[in-house]
């Protein structure tokens, strides 16, 4: 497997793990006493997902850029 193939599978499986841990927050925050270090769980998967995102989000620009250097290399 690639490396695009395996970040972009990894990209899905903590944005499960993402939608998972907002989930207990919300519901760990509904208590009577909510425990407020709860509330930063999510923000590890956030931060996964925020830079595999943006280099899932740059492959195809990247793609762009080395084919036309390479067509203008060939030219």
């Amino acid at each position: 497997m690639n490396w695009n193939k395996w970040i972009r599978q990894a990209h899905r499986w903590v944005s499960v793990a993402f939608t998972i841990s907002v989930i207990a927050t919300f519901i760990a925050l509904a208590q009577e006493e909510p425990v407020v270090w709860v509330s930063y769980v999510p923000l590890l998967p956030l931060a996964l997902l925020l830079l595999s995102g943006l280099y899932l989000f740059a492959l195809p620009y990247a793609a762009k850029w080395r084919n036309r250097r390479r067509t203008a290399q060939e030219a």
